[in-house]
């Protein structure tokens, strides 16, 4: 299959381009497209079959769920029920934008595979002109992960979809780097308090500012269905072994000394202020007291690492507050919870 670039600029005209899409989506293929997060491999959801072609693309799991994009707030009645105060709240203040609602799905509507095992579906409505204009013009719900292979780095440029999916899917609409650079927070409102599932760029502050207390919960048991994605399986991954480690400059500084030692080559991702000069690649992705550029380039950064010959990569900690508990939760997935310990 050849892979098709569309590059989108406000300043072309860009309809035959969105008709492309469009027309792929509706014969039943998958296109990938930005959003303000990440890059989304979308499949019409009310298409069983076109959405197993994002898992077929993607190699992911048959029973990790997917978010549903939508283009305008009033499709969340034709796919959801359960519509509380406070998701209306939530969906005033931060829709479009990166955060997803997970509610109890009106069954026999969205295809069976976009939600395995569970009663529930999480909606979102992305800020981005391309998926919006995208989303508005299909005039019908997208089911879409992120555009990468499954368990790796998610895409925050076109380039990096192509490296992941080449061959994979017809059509990458081009809108250049995208902005919040993690996925969606996803927080479930079928529960009392609601629950934080997965941390992105909507804090837990500024939800807990809106509607008052809500609880943590980024871990689901073997036995059970996961409700959101990234709460089951290790993602983000790098190709060489991935480990956090403190922020002690003295104890990276060791740490790397002893990996010399035994003659590994290492990459170090973390903070601009850092200075370890003997570190054999160092990967800066904003000032540690600005998460959301933390958050921005994290991906890029650990796509980076699989550039070099990096035996090894020390990812270093950030606090929790803020966006930087999303960064810490991609940092602890892409590691599998590892902690470097010399």
């Amino acid at each position: 299959m050849e892979t098709i670039i569309a590059t989108v600029d406000k300043n072309m005209d860009n309809e035959k381009k969105y008709k492309q899409a469009v027309d792929i989506l509706k014969s039943g293929e998958v296109v990938a497209f930005p959003t303000e997060t990440v890059y989304g491999l979308g499949a019409i959801a009310t298409d069983e079959q076109a959405v197993q072609k994002i898992f077929a693309a993607k190699g992911r799991p048959s029973d990790n769920p997917l978010i549903v994009h939508i283009g305008r707030q009033e499709e969340v009645s034709n796919y959801a029920t359960g519509i509380t105060p406070e998701a209306e709240k939530l969906m005033a203040a931060y829709w479009p934008g990166p955060l997803t609602l997970v509610l109890p799905k009106i069954p026999g509507v969205i295809a069976e595979n976009v939600t395995p095992g569970v009663d529930t579906v999480g909606l979102r409505m992305p800020d981005h002109p391309v998926a919006l204009e995208l989303l508005r013009t299909l005039r019908e719900p997208l089911a879409a992960p992120s555009a990468n292979r499954s368990g790796k780095p998610s895409p925050t440029e076109a380039s990096h979809v192509y490296e992941d999916l080449k061959g994979l899917i017809p059509l990458i609409l081009d809108g250049g780097k995208t902005g919040v650079g993690v996925e969606s927070t996803v927080i479930d409102m079928t529960t009392t308090p609601p629950a934080i599932l997965r941390p992105g760029g909507v804090t837990k502050e500024m939800i807990e500012t809106l509607i008052g207390p809500v609880q943590v919960e980024n871990k689901v048991s073997d036995e059970k269905a996961p409700r959101a994605p990234g709460m089951k399986y290790a993602h983000y991954a790098p190709e060489a072994p991935l480990y956090l480690i403190g922020n002690e400059s003295d104890q990276i500084a060791v740490a790397i000394e002893s990996l010399h030692e035994e003659g590994k080559k290492v990459a170090l991702i973390g903070p601009d202020e850092l200075d370890i000069p003997k570190v054999d690649w160092f990967f800066a992705i904003g000032s540690e007291a600005d998460h959301e550029a933390m958050a921005a380039n994290l991906y890029r950064a650990l796509r980076q690492c699989d550039e070099t010959d990096a035996d090894i990569i020390l990812a270093v900690e950030t606090d929790l507050a803020g966006v930087g508990a999303a960064v810490m939760n991609r940092l602890t997935k892409a590691a599998d919870g590892k902690w470097y310990k010399d």
